[in-house]
């Protein structure tokens, strides 16, 4: 099993591939459906393009929902399906080009979904963790990140029920570099000027050498 791709990082994490499109006028309905990973042929995949660095539109700032229904889910779902096919642990909608606050992990199969509409970063701990990062519109190239150990988190369900739940871990760490991608800080930004160029020249490297075929 290769490792998956991204916090976008590269994390060994095995793929559900049961995949399915979400289909619902029900809100609660579409939140069980996309919970549940056992469906098996009833919904059709649906991945989006992913921007590429340095498209713009990554380093902009992604507007709050207000709105909670059918749209939002399908939304999100596009997320599930793209974050997969990418075989990444976790994905924005400002990844796709909608900027809208709106994010989806999943670390591995046995976590499940998580989904998380208008997240906030209300509290950080003092203590500070490295891991390695990248992204999935920076694909091929990680760079070691340091962020606080544990953060607790606000943010909405696809309900709209408000929620604060704390974090560690890889989960702590991949909260906060997605939250950072929704208040436009891509995440190479997080590395000192010399590292941060080191990662664009080995981007661009394996960009030409993708394109060449070699």
């Amino acid at each position: 099993m290769p490792p998956r791709q991204g916090i976008d990082g590269l994390y060994p994490c095995p793929q559900n591939q049961n995949d399915y499109r979400l289909c619902s006028t029900n809100v609660d309905n579409a939140m069980r459906a996309l919970a549940d990973r056992g469906r098996i042929g009833k919904y059709a995949v649906t991945v989006q393009t992913i921007l590429r660095f340095p498209d713009h539109r990554l380093c902009a700032t992604a507007q709050r929902l207000v709105v909670f229904d059918e749209d939002l889910c399908s939304l999100a779902t596009d997320l599930l399906d793209t974050l997969r096919a990418a075989s990444a642990i976790g994905i924005t909608a400002t990844h796709i080009g909608v900027l809208k606050r709106l994010a989806v992990i999943e670390l591995a199969a046995a976590d499940g979904v998580r989904t998380y509409v208008n997240p906030e970063i209300v509290w950080a701990s003092a203590d500070m963790i490295r891991h390695e990062e990248g992204s999935v519109s920076m694909p091929g190239v990680t760079e070691e990140i340091e962020r606080h150990a544990r953060v607790r988190v606000s943010y909405q369900e696809l309900s709209g029920v408000e929620r604060i739940k704390e974090a560690d871990g890889l989960l702590s760490v991949c909260l906060q570099h997605e939250v950072d991608q929704l208040d436009g800080i891509f995440w190479i930004y997080r590395l000192s000027r010399l590292k941060r160029d080191r990662v664009v020249k080995r981007f661009d490297k394996t960009q030409r050498t993708h394109a060449s075929g070699n």
